[in-house]
């Protein structure tokens, strides 16, 4: 099977498959193209129209500062910690912190806005693919980090996720996908 096969629109959802970021390379989506799969991203399903994420783009030239940013919120700062958040944040040229930025106290559901930000973010991935790049959606240690998240975040945010975006460097290998009969059944009515 041709992996992120673009002939038709069945074929790429059928074959999408992200790419490594730390063997992606250039070139990334121009401007342009990366304004198209945040648009194509925020056409998702948002109960109550409340847009309940955001794209938060980090520039070639940013790329420095959000080492600096990983390193300083490290839980741990041996030498191989160092190394791994270095390479994480030079990884891809093209990178999008996806938002979860739920609208509080509000009449729909906290689960339902964070259902948005998860459609959102496979939009984004979709987008990507269907234009012929490739993307990974990572989380990690930095989602959860307070420091990390204070820097991208406004309060009551959070990440959702590093959006990794560029070519892939090398073949993209297929992994294991769940047996349909495994996750997949018919109801059966509940009889009292």
């Amino acid at each position: 099977m041709t992996l992120n096969d673009r002939s038709t629109t069945l074929s790429l959802l059928k074959s999408r498959r992200s790419g490594k970021p730390r063997e992606m390379i250039a070139p990334g989506p121009s401007e342009a193209e990366l304004a198209r799969i945040l648009t194509i991203a925020a056409r998702t399903p948002d109960h109550g129209k409340l847009f309940p994420w955001r794209f938060v783009t980090v520039a070639k030239d940013q790329r420095d500062a959000l080492e600096i940013l990983l390193i300083e919120a490290l839980p741990e700062s041996t030498p191989a910690h160092i190394a791994k958040a270095q390479e994480f944040a030079h990884q891809a040229p093209t990178l999008v912190v996806l938002v979860a930025a739920p609208v509080a106290d509000h009449k729909i559901p906290l689960w339902e806005q964070q259902l948005s930000v998860g459609a959102a973010g496979m939009n984004l991935l979709l987008a990507t693919h269907a234009l012929g790049f490739v993307a990974c959606w990572i989380t990690g240690w930095a989602a959860y980090s307070e420091r990390v998240t204070a820097a991208f975040c406004a309060p009551g945010e959070r990440i959702a996720g590093f959006m990794f975006i560029g070519s892939p460097g090398l073949p993209l290998e297929e992994r294991i996908r769940p047996d349909l009969d495994a996750i997949s059944r018919p109801w059966t009515p509940y009889h009292a």
